[in-house]
């Protein structure tokens, strides 16, 4: 076995959502550094350039195109730009999300309930479909959702949240199911507490990290850069025969 190529992804084209910061970022230079073609897709295009650069810079292939996953009518412009530009999709990596309220299930209003599903859940279902008659001409396809512990155990003041992320895992399954004859795998990513932008409200609070800190094994949040490792396990031929599997990457939080 030649272990140089097991988790390379030269030749491959990879899509993944809110990849201007944190993880959806980590997983396209993980990506890109493993030989993949990177498509970086946020809501600005000044933030998808500026980390697209970055990547070019280390000389890496990588493009930027802006669009808010969250408005379902720019979801097929985002498909079209990236085939036209590489003539190709690979792996899908839904990862842009959203969470615009903390606190109890009762005190959610509709509108925070409809964003939170549009964002976490109906985007991807979207995105997936879109991007199936490119993935099925793939010889290794890949389509990774990131949901979260939330979706195994729900969390605290995140209830809504935790329902579309578990939600994203049902999705999951069911999307492997049906689309292993097409030879596309997909599988799910949930990580505990990692240090980005978005759970800052989180491991920058002392008192949460302490009740945290009693429940991990491993005593420390996890990094931006370990799930980036974890999704390239799932997008490269290593995990050939992998699909609707969920894998935590929680420091055992959810033991």
């Amino acid at each position: 076995m030649d272990l140089s190529t097991l988790f390379s992804l030269n030749g491959k084209v990879a899509l993944i959502t809110g990849a201007s910061k944190g993880i959806g970022f980590c997983i396209a230079e993980i990506f890109a550094a493993a030989g993949a073609k990177v498509v970086l897709c946020s809501r600005k295009q000044e933030s998808v350039d500026e980390m697209a650069s970055k990547l070019k810079e280390k000389g890496y292939e990588a493009m930027g195109i802006a669009c808010n996953v969250g408005h379902i009518e720019s979801l097929p412009e985002l498909v079209d730009k990236t085939v036209e530009k590489y003539g190709q999709l690979d792996i899908l990596v839904n990862n842009a999300a959203t969470n615009p309220v903390f606190g109890p299930v009762h005190e959610t209003s509709t509108e925070a309930f409809d964003k939170i599903m549009n964002v976490n859940l109906k985007a991807p279902f979207e995105l997936s479909k879109l991007c199936w008659p490119h993935l099925r001409k793939s010889s290794n396809a890949s389509v990774i959702n990131i949901s979260s512990i939330g979706a195994i155990s729900p969390e605290h003041g995140l209830g809504i949240y935790s329902v579309s992320k578990a939600a994203l895992i049902s999705m999951t399954k069911v999307l492997a199911k049906e689309w292993g004859e097409s030879k596309i795998r997909v599988n799910a990513i949930c990580p505990g507490l990692i240090e980005t932008k978005f759970s800052e409200p989180l491991w920058s609070n002392d008192k949460i990290m302490e009740m945290v800190m009693k429940k991990l094994p491993i005593k420390r949040a996890g990094t931006a850069e370990e799930i980036g490792a974890m999704a390239l396990f799932l997008a490269s031929s290593a995990t050939s025969y992998t699909t609707g599997s969920v894998f935590t990457a929680d420091g055992g939080f959810t033991i």
